[in-house]
């Protein structure tokens, strides 16, 4: 075969792959999780283990907000037989790359569940999943750029509105969200979300970790590269990313990444375990062999050499992390900081 001829294949393929939004490549983003799972009873998986997708727009243009939607359904159909419990759709993806552009807010804006988002509510009640719906939304009187959560029933959960838009966004009549946002409880966690520009703040992370989230996603217009990662490790929760452009992923406690997609990919769908702990490795690494001696296999333990940080997981249906911490008389990461900081406050 010529070389032209393969650089030519190569090229259909990948424009294959965006006209069929993604051919269910997404278990590509994680080597050894994805499709093996599609036949796993949900019975069988750790008691706080979550299958998490995120879904990338690279490659889907439409000629208006209708067929965007059909088409986002369409990909989001191919994650299905991973048995999702949550999906991650991109920044107010129904307006964005669209042949007739972006309608007036006064057009595009809900109050949810309403148009726009019913159909993902009907995705949502049909597939036993939760959908993270970004889209505007209004109150009667302001417009929002929002995160709407869906619940497994395809009932309204909650609305994240977007704390820190844009110049542009507010020239156009975006209104500033809450400076406090809400955090949803499901059936697997707490859960939350920040909105593409709200990276560049830390106070609505931080608020959501005070409050107890431990998945925040992240829809965005841009990819947010290492950001992303970042911010899963300062707040010791999974951040998950849903972008418009460039690289969605998924990043564990650690800011390790779980799962991404990439032009080969659009979706990526991988399991996390919340049952888990975040640690500062000294003092405590001192009790390590004896928790292996006890548990076995029934926990993990990754430490981070450099950063002195360790993760703590329970691999077992019958023990839990915080068994395991009280037990050995361990602190989390943010106990060790504020006993530290407690201590310094009083002798100073």
């Amino acid at each position: 075969m010529s070389a032209p001829h393969r650089s030519s294949t190569r090229r259909s393929f990948l424009q294959t792959l965006s006209l069929s939004a993604g051919m269910g490549l997404g278990a590509l983003a994680t080597p050894a999780a994805s499709h093996a799972a599609a036949s796993l009873p949900k019975a069988k998986r750790l008691p706080r283990e979550v299958w998490i997708a995120t879904v990338a727009q690279d490659g889907m243009l439409a000629q208006n907000y209708k067929q965007m939607t059909r088409m986002m359904l369409d990909r989001m159909e191919q994650i299905v037989p991973l048995q999702p419990d949550i999906i991650c759709l991109p920044e107010v993806f129904p307006f964005v790359n669209t042949a007739t552009g972006r309608p007036p807010l006064a057009e595009a804006a809900e109050q949810p569940i309403g148009s726009i988002s019913k159909p993902f509510a009907e995705f949502a009640e049909k597939h036993n999943c939760y959908v993270v719906c970004p889209i505007y939304t209004t109150d009667g009187t302001r417009f929002y750029n929002a995160s709407v959560f869906i619940d497994r029933k395809g009932q309204l959960l909650g609305e994240y509105r977007k704390m820190h838009p844009t110049t542009g966004e507010m020239q156009r009549g975006i209104a500033p969200g809450p400076t406090d946002p809400p955090v949803f409880q499901a059936d697997f966690g707490k859960i939350g979300s920040q909105i593409c520009f709200d990276i560049e703040w830390s106070d609505g992370w931080r608020k959501l970790r005070s409050a107890g989230a431990e998945i925040v996603f992240w829809p965005s217009a841009f990819a947010g590269g290492k950001m992303v990662n970042t911010k899963a490790w300062e707040n010791k929760y999974c951040v998950v990313s849903s972008t418009r452009k460039g690289t969605s992923k998924i990043c564990d406690v650690s800011g390790q990444p779980a799962g991404w997609t990439s032009r080969w990919n659009r979706w990526s769908c991988v399991p996390i375990n919340l049952e888990k702990a975040f640690l500062h490795t000294w003092p405590f690494c001192r009790h390590f062999k004896d928790i292996y001696a006890k548990y076995g296999r029934k926990v993990r333990i990754t430490t981070f050499a450099e950063e002195e940080w360790t993760i703590i997981e329970s691999r077992s249906p019958d023990l839990t992390v915080a068994d395991v911490l009280n037990e050995f008389n361990i602190q989390t990461h943010e106990q060790h900081i504020q006993e530290a900081d407690q201590a310094q406050r009083k002798a100073r």
